[in-house]
């Protein structure tokens, strides 16, 4: 209730008029005053009124100049950020508006406020909300606060992609992909340059070969990765993998492999282990030769290249001709018997084989890498030393394995582009856990939600494994080549 005598006595003080002792009764008349009363309150109305306004437009002010910090976001990445009103202080909108998202891909969902979608472009971003508070008109027009969004540009977009140089010695296509059909299996492989040869044109190091060889029954795969500090890595990578399937389909003692595929057969029904022993060494010396037949081809291309180009050979790190082509080398020679499959691997480099049993449950590494303490300093199938007896990190009788299984869901070979991006670490090639999420990646578990349809049927196989291996990982850039048997 509004005291009419006292706020009148404050008015007239502040005024300066004195109210004699004479006058008391006058004065008190004056405050009875019916009139005088309602002017007071009109008076105080209007006071309050003004105050209300201030407050009013002072709490605006305070919202339009209020920080609102969001995280910052990545072009064509998902995005979510949560606008915790309360924390903010603002609790007081009555209308909340949100103008401009849309327009860079986002949109702003009020069950759970929040900013959510993928970005369409990159920068220092600004969006309107539009906003009211209680005590303004519903009908008023809405207030504007800017806010600003950073997005950062889409790593991907920051690579360039120039086309290698067709005109030069050893040209081959910047990707390369591949489906086909290995006896019963089928094979899906694709190598795609990496993003640092790309950013500059320079070529693909990695390559793979395979065949399903009719008048043996055998299939075999090869995958190779270019050194790329040398030049003609890519000539090199081609050609092992290339020799490795020449061998066998063309070079290949077929009376004498017949010999070992008979003494295959006596060991599945008699199970004995010197039998067993004996076949592990026939093997090794069968997968031997070939190994050796690609080493000897680059040579030879080696030294009639040095004949016809010889301003290509400046490298002062090179100790011989073929160190010009260095490459690693894995490849599998499978075939399925009555009993099962046998597997034959053989490995040099950084490049793993791993196979998946046909439950799912299990999965094997086939081959060691030349990592762990010899890390940077990987070996290569041009190299002379590893043919010799104390060769190092591993003899060449440690670099081959057999395997002889019921049957097998996916065969593996991948590049270290492949490898470093998704294993990481050498000791998780060994958990078969580690396997079965790469295999949920490959089945669209990825923040790309790329997804490869393992269905011989599937006329988009190969393209879809390309489009999978475009994967972005900050840090690892290098060619990629990953074949699967399935």
């Amino acid at each position: 209730m509004i005291e009419i005598k006292p706020y009148i006595q404050k008015l007239f003080a502040q005024k300066e008029l004195i109210i004699s002792d004479k006058r008391q009764a006058l004065f008190e008349e004056f405050i009875q005053n019916e009139s005088n009363q309602q002017a007071v309150k009109t008076i105080i109305e209007q006071q309050n009124y003004l105050m209300d306004k201030w407050k009013l437009k002072n709490r605006i002010e305070d919202i339009i100049a209020l920080q609102i910090l969001i995280p910052n976001a990545t072009e064509s990445k998902e995005y979510n950020a949560k606008i915790n009103f309360e924390k903010l202080g603002l609790n007081d909108l009555i209308f909340e508006e949100w103008q401009g998202l849309e327009e860079i891909g986002l949109q702003f969902d009020k069950e759970t406020d929040t900013i959510k979608g993928i970005p369409n472009q990159s920068g220092e971003l600004k969006f309107k909300l539009l906003f009211k508070v209680k005590g303004e008109d519903e009908n008023s027009v809405p207030n504007e606060k800017y806010i600003t969004l950073v997005v950062n540009p889409d790593p991907k977009t920051l690579w360039k992609n120039i086309p290698s140089d067709k005109e030069a010695i050893f040209w081959k296509e910047d990707d390369a992909k591949a489906f086909g059909k290995l006896g019963e299996k089928h094979i899906v492989v694709a190598s795609n340059r990496g993003r640092s040869h790309e950013n500059v044109g320079s070529f693909r190091d990695d390559d793979f070969a395979f065949k399903f060889i009719e008048k043996t029954g055998w299939s075999v795969v090869a995958v190779s990765d270019g050194a790329g500090s040398y030049p003609l890595s890519r000539k090199g990578s081609e050609l092992a993998c290339n020799a490795v399937v020449d061998y066998f389909e063309n070079h290949l003692d077929k009376e004498n492999f017949l010999e070992f595929e008979n003494k295959l057969l006596e060991f599945s029904q008699t199970k004995e282990e010197n039998l067993h022993k004996e076949i592990e060494i026939e093997a090794k010396q069968k997968l031997y030769k070939a190994v050796l037949f690609a080493h000897n081809q680059i040579k030879d291309l080696a030294e009639k290249t040095q004949q016809s180009n010889p301003e290509l050979f400046n490298n002062p790190k090179a100790k011989s001709l073929s160190d010009y082509f260095h490459a690693t080398l894995i490849f599998a020679l499978f075939k399925k018997f009555d009993f099962g499959y046998v597997v034959l691997t053989f490995g040099v480099g950084d490049c793993p084989i791993a196979i998946m049993d046909k439950d799912q449950v299990n999965t094997s590494l086939l081959n060691t890498l030349d990592v762990g303490e010899f890390g940077g300093g990987t070996r290569f199938v041009t190299q002379g030393d590893i043919y010799q007896q104390d060769a190092k990190p591993l003899t060449m009788a440690q670099r081959f394995n057999m395997q002889i299984v019921t049957d097998f869901s996916y065969l593996f070979l991948m590049t270290d582009g492949i490898y470093d991006a998704k294993f990481v670490v050498e000791a998780n090639l060994e958990k078969h856990e580690k396997w079965m999420e790469f295999l949920e990646d490959l089945n669209g578990k990825n923040e790309d939600n790329a997804k490869v349809n393992f269905n011989p049927e599937n006329e988009q196989i190969a393209d879809e494994l390309a489009h999978w291996m475009d994967f972005w990982s900050a840090g690892n850039h290098d060619d990629r080549t990953l074949a699967i048997i399935f």
